[in-house]
């Protein structure tokens, strides 16, 4: 079972993007702290497949999350799908992520993204 890490702080995304991987087979993780450093120790704990971020979070930036998981040992198999209510995908590739999708999306949408990450 692939192991998804949801860091986003919004509870009402949180809670239908969970449904939705569960409905998907995938094992999904939550970090309840989103303080960047409490947040690498999260993902280099769990060593999740894919780390979905959103780039603003209230307590830390996604951008940095991404930089700073990208220069950590051990973690370069991680992949990162990033998601804004911007277009920020050229911003987000550049940081490190794998891949990008604009707020609002559509379930299967996302589903297909990740299929697509995890193949490449």
């Amino acid at each position: 079972m692939l192991k998804v890490m949801l860091i986003e702080d919004d509870q009402m995304m949180v809670s239908l993007l969970t449904t939705l991987l569960h409905m998907e087979g995938f094992k999904v993780k939550v970090p309840s702290n989103h303080q960047l450093n409490d947040l690498i120790s999260s993902i280099h704990k769990e060593l999740p497949e894919i780390a979905f971020v959103d780039v603003n979070l209230r307590t830390s930036n996604g951008l940095d999350l991404v930089r700073q998981i990208r220069q950590k040992p051990g973690m370069d198999g991680i992949r990162i799908l990033m998601t804004s209510g911007l277009n920020l995908k050229q911003e987000c590739i550049q940081a490190g992520a794998d891949g990008f999708i604009l707020k609002p999306f559509m379930p299967d949408e996302l589903i297909q993204l990740i299929h697509t990450t995890l193949q490449n």
